[in-house]
């Protein structure tokens, strides 16, 4: 089997319009479609379902029974486009799949080429398709090393091509209507109309036209500036505002996504003395890695050194160059966390600033002085 690999390159305020863009031209039968959390796949599920197009989730929080009965539909024809996690989709063997779309790109290559893996089935062509964001360009390429495959761009399909695909299928709808179906009643009402109201048959077919696409038009609406595609890339060392990631949803949201997939604990050379911040090190992480700020967990701030939880199954080349990426002039020199403090912390419990999935940022109490013991007094 061979798989067609793509990439679209787009800012993650604008996936949602491009996949909606993606799913009107691509000649599919049925689509997978990857998200990285279990929030990620209920929300896009329901947002694709109103737009028109029947959607479900797959995720590990579904029923067994849910689950079998989503992957039932999804083989029988019944749903065309199911919204997974890589856990859920594990082992997933559906003919139909021609195309997988990586709506978030995976941090682990082994988990993209899973994912590639669900199309392309019983000797069948497929196509995978991966949406990425400029700063994501490393995480490419890293896929790209790794498959041993290049991955061609393709671009934005314009509103002009989707108006286009859409007056092509209603052509053809009418022209299989025309030859299957009888057409005797419909065509005495036409020359009733005529009669009654005075018009000719193109006019009544313009307005029957109409009120075919009053409810989903011929002419798609855009929804993403022309230069969506050109979306300029981060300064390095530009710090990510956080609270809302690109516009993307609360730090409540945020916190929920950050446990909802498997985390790492690596420790970095740099800390409190050289005058880093949680904000320092997530800017830099999320600029040189290409890992949106809500991937990033748990950041310890400690006197020389800091600890942050980062997704499971990094690609080492994204790894390696996080060793050489510097903090306030500190190289990170990141590696795993073993759990071990330095020898040369003070004893008692050490001031640690955090910044987790909800950004808060404990303010450092001033310890409390110890009253003198106030004398006895013998009555």
């Amino acid at each position: 089997a061979t798989v067609r690999q793509r990439y679209c390159q787009v800012g993650s305020q604008h996936k949602l319009d491009a996949l909606t863009r993606v799913l009107e031209v691509e000649d599919a039968d049925a689509i997978l479609i990857f998200v990285r959390t279990k929030i990620a796949a209920t929300e896009l599920a329901e947002r694709l379902e109103a737009r028109g197009y029947p959607s479900a989730a797959l995720h590990g929080d579904m029923t067994q029974a849910l689950r079998e009965k989503t992957i039932e539909q999804l083989r029988g024809g019944n749903l065309d486009i199911v919204v997974a996690t890589d856990v859920a989709a594990r082992g997933l063997d559906v003919q139909r799949i021609s195309h997988v779309i990586n709506y978030d790109i995976p941090y682990d290559t082994e988990a993209y080429i899973h994912r590639i893996g669900r199309t392309g089935r019983a000797g069948r062509a497929g196509d995978a398709i991966l949406f990425i964001a400029p700063r994501e360009l490393r995480l490419l390429r890293a896929i790209e090393k790794a498959t041993r495959q290049p991955i061609e761009r393709m671009p934005l399909p314009t509103p002009e091509a989707i108006t286009g695909h859409r007056l092509a299928q209603f052509k053809q709808q009418m022209c299989e209507v025309f030859n299957t179906q009888d057409l005797g009643f419909f065509q005495e009402l036409i020359a009733e109309v005529e009669r009654e109201q005075e018009m000719n048959a193109h006019d009544i077919a313009a307005a029957l036209t109409y009120l075919a696409q009053r409810e989903r038009p011929f002419q798609f609406e855009d929804a993403i500036p022309k230069d969506a595609e050109k979306e300029r890339e981060r300064p390095p060392g530009r710090p990510v505002r956080e609270g809302r990631i690109r516009g993307e949803r609360s730090s409540r949201d945020s916190a929920r996504d950050s446990a909802d997939f498997d985390k790492i604990r690596y420790r970095i050379d740099v800390g409190r003395e050289h005058g880093a911040t949680p904000q320092n090190i997530m800017g830099a992480i999320a600029n040189e890695a290409g890992i949106e700020g809500r991937y990033i967990g748990r950041i310890e701030i400690h006197d020389d050194y800091s600890t942050v939880d980062l997704p499971d199954g990094m690609p080492l080349e994204i790894f390696q160059h996080l060793k050489r990426v510097r903090v306030r002039q500190q190289m990170l020199n990141i590696r795993r966390f073993d759990g071990v403090e330095p020898e040369r912390r003070r004893p008692g419990r050490p001031k640690v600033e955090r910044l987790s999935g909800n950004r808060e940022q404990p303010v450092e109490r001033k310890p409390m002085r110890r009253r003198p013991a106030q004398p006895s007094v013998d009555s």
